[in-house]
Formats: structure tokens, C-alpha cells, sequence
């Protein structure tokens, strides 16, 4: 018995399926297939069975399982111990981070750790939320920064861990000072979708836009664009209207200058909050770092 064979078993156990883990620990099935039947034979014990729901436990595999997972458990908490007592913070971080959090929360934190830690190489990319939550679930980033509606219970793998930054966000329609709207105290989509609009033009803002028009009808959309600075110029402007979340106003020298009006929006498909936060997986190498990172994220 080897750590390798218990890590495959893990994978397994999360995975249901020795084809996904084997993709996912970059080793071929056979590999994970014959390392699991040596480990059999040495127990004596089959741990598991395949059915229609995947590769799943025995009954009695549950009982070596449940104790596999516990050794391993014990040690990163043995590895992060030894860590801590002899080296300092290491390695490189891989973030993946949604635009608004890009625009406001990260580069103060970036900046704040890196002077702590100018050792750590950080590279950064920027994505769609569920494209983040995407390349966390395949290993290909160390940390994703997402936001999540509070409508809705998201659902999160065992082995992905989210770090809230007790911070939410609502929606915002943005007009030119001189529109006939700037003066209005709250504003629901539906009565103003003959607007002219110029639309933010991510996968997330785009998706709830479709949702409006299936019930509604048709927004009057002039453009979209991935660009945030020319939405809001156009908006000054006053080419049309738009919509954000009240994060990406944070600071926003548009706003602060009085070229743009922000006013809150209610009703659907808006009516709801954001939730801003950090996802990793627990089986990362570099989960201290990590942890350490997200500390630096004052909300």
C-alpha cells in the first residue's frame, strides 16, 4: 500500500468513475484500474462495483474508504504542519477571476500580498464565472474568484472549498446625466426596454438578458461590448442606457464626476444579489498559499 494507490482511491470515491479520475490526475485508467485490484488483493477486500450511477463503493470498501480518507486528511494536515515550521511561503499562484472582482476588490489585495510576498508568482487571468468555476474544477487554476447569486443554494463539489468575502453586490441601471430617467428613485427592466441599450457584453449580463426577452420581448440593443470603459463612456454620452452590478461602480470616476447616474434596479430577471468569493480545491498542493492569498481581501 502506497500514497498514490489512496489518492487514486480518493478520486474514485469524489469522481464515480475511474475514466474521469484518471483525466483528472493525468494517468491513464488502466493505471488506476490495476493499482486499485493490487490494493484489493493486498486487503483481500473488493472496494468497489460498478452500476448505471458510476464506479461506487461496497459495503465493505466503505469502511477501508471512509478509513483512507482519513489518513490522507491527516496527511496534508502533516505536510502543511511541516510546511509551516520549516519554509516559508513558495511557489506560484494560478487565479482565474470574474471582471468585477478584477475592477475592485483584487488589485488591492494583490498588491498588499505581493509586497509580503514578492517571492510568489502570480499570474492572472480573466474569465466568465462559470468558466472560473470551470478551470478549478479541472486543476487548471490554484484559486477561482466567482460571484454567485443568493437566490439560489449553489452547490459546490466535496472537494471544492469557498471563501466568502461577506460582501454582495446589487444591480444597477447607468444613464447620462441629462437622460429623462436620471431623476427616477428605482427602475424595473420591463419598463424601460424601449431604451436604447448598450449592454455589457458578458456571457453572464447576456444570459439574463435572453431570460428578459423570452418573457418580454425584445430590448432595444444598440451594442455590446467586453470593454466596461466604453460602455460607460457611451452611457455619459448618452448613446443609451445600461446595466451593472454594484460592485463595478465601486470607485467609478464616471460616477463620482456626475456624467453617469446609477439607480437601482428591481424586478426580473435582476432581483437578486451577488455573492462574492474565492473557490479552491482541497486537494491542491498549494492550499496554505491559497488561504494565506484570500486573507489579503478587505471587503
Amino acid at each position: 500500500m502506497n500514497f498514490e494507490q489512496l489518492e487514486y482511491i480518493k478520486e474514485v470515491v469524489e469522481m464515480k468513475s475511474m475514466s474521469i479520475a484518471a483525466k483528472k490526475l493525468h494517468v491513464t485508467q488502466s493505471a488506476i484500474s490495476q493499482s486499485i485490484s493490487l490494493l484489493e488483493k493486498e486487503f483481500g477486500v473488493e472496494l468497489f462495483k460498478r452500476s448505471r450511477n458510476g464506479t461506487l463503493p461496497t459495503e465493505e470498501g466503505k469502511v477501508i474508504i471512509t478509513k483512507v480518507l482519513e489518513i490522507l486528511k491527516k496527511a496534508d494536515e502533516l505536510k502543511e504542519e511541516v510546511q509551516s515550521l520549516t519554509s516559508s511561503y513558495i511557489g506560484e499562484l494560478k487565479i482565474a477571476t470574474v471582471p468585477s472582482i478584477f475592477m475592485t476588490y483584487l488589485p488591492k489585495a494583490l498588491a498588499k500580498f505581493k509586497k509580503d510576498f514578492p517571492q510568489i508568482k502570480v499570474t492572472l487571468m480573466e474569465l466568465d464565472n462559470r468558466e472560473v468555476i470551470e478551470h478549478v474544477n479541472q486543476n487548471k487554476i490554484d484559486l477561482g474568484l466567482i460571484a454567485i447569486s443568493n437566490s439560489v443554494k449553489h452547490k459546490f463539489p466535496e472537494y471544492i472549498s469557498f471563501h466568502s468575502f461577506q460582501s454582495q453586490a446589487t444591480f444597477n441601471v447607468i444613464v447620462s446625466k441629462d437622460s429623462t430617467l436620471a431623476f427616477s428613485k428605482e427602475l424595473q427592466l420591463m419598463d424601460i426596454r424601449e431604451h436604447p441599450f448598450v449592454i455589457y457584453g458578458k456571457n453572464f449580463y447576456i444570459n439574463l438578458i435572453e431570460d428578459f426577452e423570452k418573457q418580454y420581448g425584445a430590448l432595444n440593443i444598440i451594442f455590446k461590448s467586453t470593454n466596461s470603459e466604453v460602455i460607460k463612456k457611451s452611457v455619459a454620452e448618452g448613446v443609451g442606457i445600461s446595466l451593472f452590478s454594484s460592485l463595478m461602480l465601486t470607485d467609478d470616476p464616471y460616477l463620482e464626476s456626475g456624467r453617469i447616474i446609477s439607480i437601482p434596479l428591481t424586478g426580473f430577471p435582476l432581483n437578486f444579489n451577488l455573492l462574492f468569493g474565492g473557490i479552491y480545491s482541497k486537494n491542491r498542493s498549494q492550499s496554505r498559499l491559497i488561504k494565506k492569498f484570500l486573507e489579503y481581501f478587505e471587503v
